[in-house]
């Protein structure tokens, strides 16, 4: 299983507050199945230039890295973009996608979408080498409420990727509104957006078992096909 979205490197913003914590992310992450994990620390434009975001994240990677063992997932690094104006022409969107791919994971507006917010994403998903993905699409329903079918369907029809938390499955409120967005194809990637060991732990094993209690195994094989494709790993 891959998680696609995740804040499990040490001290780059809201998630793990430690190397130990990082470690034992990852460790719990590997107890629910996941052998692939993406390291999508905040980036926001508005706060640092992006090669002081690289800077740190390399800087982190390598605080972690001599504490890996082979047991715990791999870690691709990546960012959660947060949008911007002028995303869509920005010089600094290739070396924000995740690690040997395509994938940006880009973080929207919480507020109401407009016309003009769709359509750079569009442009951005129009970019050659760039493979849009919406971070944990769940949050944004409740800004959507009169416009979302129109909007996701122009992002959809464009390439744009939909991502999801696994506690869009967990939660009682959520939990029906999940599968049945699963059921009709409108998630197409997974992730745990874990943050630390007591705050937003790892939740796609538990997701998982939820998904296949309602659905069967079929959607879980869809998904970690499409999600091992586009990280180029179809065999593994």
């Amino acid at each position: 299983m891959i998680d696609f979205h995740s804040h499990i490197l040490p001290k780059m913003d809201d998630g793990s507050r430690s190397v130990e914590e990082s470690l034992e992310l990852l460790r719990e992450s590997a107890r629910q199945g996941v052998d692939t994990i993406a390291a999508t620390s905040h980036f926001y434009a508005s706060q640092e230039p992006p090669e002081r975001f690289l800077a740190r994240r390399a800087e982190a990677w390598e605080t972690l890295k001599p504490h890996l063992t082979d047991e715990m997932p791999r870690v691709l690094l990546g960012a959660e973009v947060h949008f911007f104006e002028g995303i869509a022409h920005a010089e600094l969107v290739p070396q924000l996608r995740l690690q040997g791919t395509e994938l940006l994971l880009l973080e929207m507006p919480f507020h109401p979408w407009t016309d003009r917010i769709v359509s750079e994403v569009v442009e951005l998903a129009a970019r050659p080498g760039v493979t849009v993905v919406l971070a944990h699409n769940e949050r944004y329903l409740q800004y959507l409420r009169f416009r979302s079918r129109r909007y996701m369907t122009t992002l959809r029809n464009s390439g744009v990727l939909i991502q999801s938390n696994g506690e869009f499955f967990l939660e009682k409120p959520t939990r029906s509104k999940a599968v049945k967005m699963l059921r009709d194809g409108k998630i197409d990637l997974l992730g745990s957006d874990c943050h630390s060991t007591d705050r937003r732990p790892p939740t796609l094993g538990p997701a998982s078992e939820q998904i296949r209690a309602a659905l069967g195994d079929s959607p879980l094989e869809t998904i970690d096909r499409r999600a091992r494709a586009l990280i180029g790993e179809a065999d593994r």
